[in-house]
């Protein structure tokens, strides 16, 4: 028990001040195949517009599959600009990186659920907000306003659905 807890014999409620970023999405495709596709195929689904360093320029996004690996993309010129790093790898349950488009880096966390045997339930945590000034989370991202205008979970709401788009309009399962 915390100090703050023993005052009065009441348990503290710590508030955060900065919550994770949440969204959701259901995919109609069993569990192994939305991971794989989600790792291998996030070039042909991905909005590189606006959600990418070089928007029309980019030709492919590559997650690199294993706890260290990259995740990238590559210009049609053939730079690399780095989105951040795999620091836990369990396919095909979730994985876990380093988010280097804040201006300090946060934490992305995807989470794949099977709810049946072509039904997944994929989740977006994005955290880590402590490490960002309070100027800094009201700069625009992506979108404009950042994390304190919600741009951020729209953001991350957006992308869920075009993955779940792309993957169920192939019908595989």
């Amino acid at each position: 028990m915390t100090a703050a807890e023993q005052q009065g014999g009441e348990r503290a409620v710590t508030v955060l001040r900065r919550p994770p970023v949440r969204q959701a999405t259901m995919v109609r495709a069993g569990i192994e195949h939305t991971f794989s596709a989600f790792v291998t195929t996030i070039s042909a689904w991905w909005p590189v517009q606006p959600f990418s360093a070089g928007k029309d320029r980019v030709d492919d996004v590559t997650i690199e599959q294993l706890t260290g690996g990259r995740v990238y993309e590559t210009w049609d010129d053939g730079t690399e600009v780095d989105w951040g790093t795999i620091t836990a790898w369990e396919p095909p349950r979730r994985f876990v990186m380093t988010w280097t488009f804040t201006p300090a880096p946060t934490e992305v966390e995807f989470a794949f659920s099977a709810l049946g045997p072509a039904l997944t339930r994929v989740a977006v945590e994005h955290r880590g907000w402590e490490a960002l000034t309070d100027e800094q989370l009201s700069a625009d991202c992506a979108l404009p306003g950042g994390y304190n205008s919600g741009a951020y979970s729209v953001g991350w709401s957006t992308i869920l659905n075009r993955l779940a788009t792309a993957i169920s309009d192939h019908g595989d399962s």
